[in-house]
């Protein structure tokens, strides 16, 4: 029987020990543990790795725990600008949004934009006029205000200062949110979803939605999703690389992988971490940073939560 498998993260970061309550702990291991527990009952029934990945994100989503969907960070304007992106390793294709307001699960705005226009990436005003167009929940304002977001957006705000929420000073992560599933038809796929930076301004865009930096899929090598300092994913298009590494230098996932978030990241200054799987169904999952929410599981009945090292 052929090997598959769903991971998942909830963002690499400053993850302190010493502010994490058990409580805390609970939740945050209970979310990820549904989340790639109901992706894995996807890909256990016969279903695709695209499936699998919207299932796992959509939760990851509508939890205010983590920095996508309902748990986004406030901009600069007080408002919410969420990117995603979703992407099938079989025929390499792809949708993306960036800087959508008011979508509920912007995976499935992404997924949308993949399966039914000739684009890749849209964003802003007309993402969200498409996501109506094609009857996808759209919340008010009140649904993604969250009290601590809050309070984590006055006080950058008062310094004037765009920050990540896995900055020292924020003390707390709860941030990008992704996917990446390999399916008992060897088909990989691969999604990320994400409120950006803290207090960001003029319609900054990360990492996420970017097809080769933060977000990639290929049958021939693996399915990757990164978290981190979305700047120097793009600048060094992280998700690609490792791909790269495998499909031109023979590494394996796990060498491709560790190259490049423990020394090409480093190199320029990055921070963070990411997921991935190949298409033999080994799974991945290197930070560089105090922690990163993550979780697995495989047809071998493997499965593993974790925040920490």
């Amino acid at each position: 029987m052929k090997r598959y498998g769903i991971v998942i993260h909830g963002g690499a970061g400053t993850i302190s020990k010493k502010s994490m309550t058990k409580w805390k702990e609970k939740a945050y291991k209970e979310a990820i543990t549904r989340a790639y527990t109901v992706g894995y009952l996807t890909l256990h029934k016969g279903g695709t790795s695209i499936d699998a990945v919207l299932e796992a994100v959509t939760i990851l989503e509508d939890t205010s725990l983590f920095n996508a969907g309902k748990g986004s960070v406030f901009t600069n304007s007080g408002e919410h600008e969420m990117d995603a992106a979703i992407m099938e390793g079989k025929s390499l294709k792809a949708g993306a949004v960036a800087g959508v307001s008011l979508v509920q699960n912007p995976i499935l705005l992404a997924h949308t934009v993949m399966k039914k226009s000739k684009h890749v990436l849209i964003s802003g005003e007309g993402a969200l006029e498409f996501a109506r167009l094609n009857g996808l929940s759209i919340k008010p304002e009140s649904y993604f205000f969250d009290e601590f977001r809050y309070r984590q957006w006055q006080r950058s705000f008062s310094r004037d200062k765009v920050q990540l929420d896995h900055d020292e000073e924020v003390n707390e992560k709860y941030g990008t949110v992704g996917a990446v599933a390999l399916d008992k038809n060897g088909n990989l796929a691969a999604g990320t979803s994400t409120g950006g930076m803290v207090n960001k301004r003029y319609g900054r865009i990360g990492d996420s939605p970017l097809p080769g930096a933060g977000t990639y899929a290929n049958n021939e090598s693996c399915a990757i999703s990164c978290t981190g300092h979305g700047e120097y994913f793009m600048r060094s298009v992280t998700a690609y690389d490792v791909s790269a590494r495998m499909l031109y230098k023979e590494q394996t996932l796990k060498e491709a992988a560790e190259e490049v978030i423990f020394n090409v990241l480093p190199d320029m200054g990055g921070k963070g971490g990411l997921i991935g799987i190949d298409r033999q169904g080994n799974m991945v999952m290197p930070f560089n940073t105090k922690g990163m929410y993550r979780g697995f599981k495989n047809s071998s009945n493997e499965e593993f939560t974790g925040i920490f090292r």
